[in-house]
């Protein structure tokens, strides 16, 4: 850490003295890490610093070493900090995520000094989730989605996740599947004029989300919030938790626990919108959604663990039936 962002470090946390207690993550494709500090001499016990540093080439996982990943990185940074300048604010206990402490840029660092979750409650982390955990979650999700309701994702990503078409030229490119790609932009334009936007969090995976006690859950990550539909990040979360056979079996209950939460939380923040309408509309386009992270998946990476037999089949039923209503 250089001076400058331990001097911005020591400021926010009052403390006379910084110790690095452990290095929590590496970020993707080698532009720094996330660590755990210990500021010595603070009423604060320990902060997690996530400290930016752009690479001197690219090493990403999977070869898409282009400047368009590049620069979509660089802006994933950017969005970030914007998030936790403009809205995290408006994120109560049933959206938790961690405070923003500082921020500091430099050259080509940028450092980001946010609450430590584990600290405040939320340091379990899990692999495998019960219907239980998933539906902690989807009822953050559904906060999160109703807190943002209408709202315009200004300094943000004006379509949100990280897969979005617009900012994936490459991916489609290389996509073999040619019913899909020929419908990518038809799904796209769908999901975008749908009536009710939001934000979503953009990268709801479960590795994304922290667990505490009783039921409560908070989220970290925020690089791809932005504009779209609670659908993307719903879909999202739950291909990262269950295998393709459940997938299929807890689909209709896994939505029903989603919109009871969302009408609950439409309440809770008084939202003033007929509740029916925005279900009806979600609820058709929850294989859309699906479909569009599926279509990024088989041009990103072909073997991924993802690409299976029920997003096959939804996706070739959403094509199927894009292609009747032509």
């Amino acid at each position: 850490m250089n001076q400058h962002f331990k001097n911005t470090t020591l400021k926010a946390t009052g403390a006379t003295q910084l110790q690095e207690v452990e290095v929590i993550q590496n970020l993707w494709s080698g532009y720094g890490k996330i660590v755990r500090l210990q500021p010595i001499g603070s009423s604060i016990d320990s902060i997690v610093a996530k400290h930016v540093r752009l690479p001197d080439q690219g090493k990403h996982p999977r070869g898409w070493n282009t400047d368009k990943s590049h620069k979509r990185k660089i802006k994933s940074y950017e969005v970030e900090m914007a998030w936790y300048n403009k809205y995290s604010q408006k994120c109560d206990e049933t959206c938790r995520g961690p405070k923003c402490l500082a921020e500091a840029t430099q050259g080509d660092e940028v450092l980001m000094v946010l609450e430590d979750l584990d600290a405040a409650g939320f340091s379990g982390r899990k692999t495998q989730v019960s219907m239980d955990d998933m539906e902690n979650c989807l009822r953050w999700l559904a906060n999160f989605h109703a807190t943002f309701l209408g709202e315009k994702p200004e300094g943000l990503w004006p379509v949100g996740t990280y897969w979005h078409l617009d900012t994936r030229p490459d991916e489609l490119e290389v996509l073999e599947d040619k019913a899909l790609k020929e419908a990518a932009s038809v799904i796209d334009n769908r999901l975008n004029s749908a009536k009710y936007q939001t934000f979503v969090h953009g990268d709801a995976k479960l590795a994304n989300f922290c667990f505490g006690k009783k039921g409560k859950v908070a989220a970290v990550d925020f690089q791809y919030v932005g504009g779209g539909i609670g659908m993307k990040d719903v879909a999202y979360f739950i291909g990262s938790c269950l295998y393709e056979d459940d997938c299929d079996k807890h689909e209709d209950e896994l939505l029903e626990m989603y919109f009871k939460a969302l009408r609950e939380a439409l309440k809770v923040h008084s939202i003033n919108v007929d509740a029916d309408e925005i279900e009806k509309e979600w609820r058709e386009l929850y294989p859309l959604a699906w479909t569009d992270f599926h279509r990024f998946l088989k041009g990103w990476s072909l073997g991924h663990w993802k690409i299976n037999s029920y997003s096959e089949r939804l996706a070739r039923e959403v094509v199927e039936e894009l292609n009747i209503e032509k």
